[in-house]
């Protein structure tokens, strides 16, 4: 683990990493598959964030390359911060170049060192033509880079890599070409979860995804009380719970329910449970293990295959790097209920749930605490038409549309009886939570999540009228 002198302060990563390790229960997001490129800013984000500066394209000159190299590079590779260095990000921050200040934002978010941080955010903030923040430098600096879509400079992978792998080697099989948009990917807080399949009990510095769950009957579940929140899944007639305080520890699942293969993740940031099979696929493919990689995108979790070290996209279920990726597999989703434990079992008395040892004893209740007020990772400009922590019920349509509908008000128009219909898409109750299914009633993998994440993954969303 590097460990960066800067006179008079530590770089800190040891601290950093005892911190995270300590943390554990912090957020790990998912890929976006969406490449980058310059592109105009939307309104909302300039209102939110004013006007952009000006970008050039093209190569960095000689002199810039090497600054950036020593700057970055080699600082984070060698652990070193000189007057080489110093000298380096005053060519960085003079240069009027605002691409590299991805590199500078990449390179923040493992800081301690209060000095270094402020030399930092102050040459961002130049190269932004903005006024350096005083809190949340590492933030507001990201969000501004995401908002206005800043493109990357040249060779950004490589450097991004880089850096990130000088902090956590098990990230260098990751960080490989692809459908993902790398800008908008930085550090959850915690060690990546590279176990091996069946692992649950082995202890990690990590979020530790749960292989083949323990499951008891709703009978035997005294530990949940009736308005303890699950996600619902229902799988050729078999009906398994999903407690909210196991899913906050582990984030992910894989299980067999119904005679399926399944993987689930949970995004605490985004309020969002999914569920994928992860059987029946073409030949030559084995089922993929899913994995939290301790990395986020625009506050969601990057999950991947622990086999293959294919990054997915959580929110579609689609691989977007990797030989899963130039398999191009897309995961079947399955509709997931949030509910509450009380209704569920009442709807569905046979279900299984699973056992109260999964939680490790903890029992975290991130969107009422720590997530309370907001995102707290960046996520750059959001979509206006909804709060940020509006609670959606997502859907993809037959035509490749995504429709997003508020679910307080859906609830409260399918108690009266309202039919709610998009397209082939048609809303019903299911054991208090809310679902989508097609015109034969077949489940279409709709799940619930908060606006901001389903809004930025899916810009393009219709919003349900209500």
């Amino acid at each position: 683990m590097p460990f960066l002198n800067y006179p008079p302060l530590a770089f800190g990563f040891r601290r950093l990493m005892a911190l995270a390790l300590v943390m554990g229960a912090m957020a790990a997001v998912s890929a976006s598959t969406t490449p980058a490129q310059a592109q105009s800013p939307t309104s909302y984000a300039v209102t939110q964030f004013g006007t952009p500066p000006m970008v050039p394209d093209g190569a960095l000159d000689p002199k810039l390359e090497r600054a950036v190299q020593l700057a970055f590079v080699t600082s984070m590779t060698e652990s070193v911060w000189g007057p080489e260095q110093v000298a380096a990000l005053e060519t960085v921050a003079t240069s009027g170049d605002p691409r590299l200040a991805w590199i500078i934002s990449d390179m923040m978010r493992f800081v301690t060192s209060g000095a270094l941080n402020r030399d930092l955010t102050a040459s961002a903030a130049q190269l932004l033509k903005i006024s350096p923040p005083r809190s949340n430098q590492w933030g507001i600096i990201t969000d501004h880079l995401i908002a206005w879509d800043i493109p990357a400079p040249p060779d950004y992978l490589a450097a991004k890599r880089a850096i990130f792998t000088s902090v956590v080697p098990g990230w260098d099989k990751i960080f490989v070409e692809g459908e993902i948009d790398w800008r908008h990917v930085s550090w959850g807080g915690v060690l990546i979860d590279d176990r091996r399949y069946n692992r649950t009990d082995e202890p990690c510095n990590c979020i530790p995804a749960a292989d083949n769950p323990e499951v008891s009957s709703a009978a035997d579940a005294i530990w949940l009380d009736d308005d303890d929140i699950v996600f619902g899944v229902e799988v050729n007639g078999a009906f398994r719970a999903y407690p909210r305080q196991i899913m906050e520890v582990r984030e992910m699942v894989n299980d067999t329910l119904g005679g399926r293969k399944l993987g689930i993740p949970y995004c605490t940031l985004c309020g969002a449970a999914q569920a994928y099979f992860t059987d029946r696929l073409a030949l030559g493919i084995r089922r993929p293990i899913l994995r939290t990689s301790g990395l986020l995108i625009r506050s969601n979790k990057v999950m991947y295959d622990v086999r293959s070290k294919s990054v997915f996209d959580t929110f579609t279920g689609k691989a977007v790097t990797g030989p899963l990726a130039k398999r191009k597999l897309q995961l079947e989703q399955v509709s997931v209920i949030t509910t509450d434990w009380g209704t569920w079992k009442a709807a569905h008395p046979e279900t299984t749930v699973l056992v109260e040892a999964l939680a490790l004893g903890k029992n975290h209740d991130f969107r009422n605490g720590r997530d309370a007020g907001g995102p707290i990772f960046p996520v750059g400009d959001v979509d206006p038409r909804l709060p940020v922590h509006e609670d959606v019920i997502g859907v993809i349509t037959a035509s490749g549309t995504p429709v997003a509908f508020q679910r307080s008000k859906a609830f409260l128009a399918l108690k009266r009886g309202q039919e709610i219909k998009v397209e082939n898409v048609r809303l019903v109750l299911d054991a208090g939570g809310v679902k989508a299914v097609g015109p034969d009633g077949k489940n279409l993998g709709s799940h619930q999540a908060f606006w901001f994440a389903w809004s930025q993954f899916h810009p393009k969303t219709k919003l349900w009228a209500g």
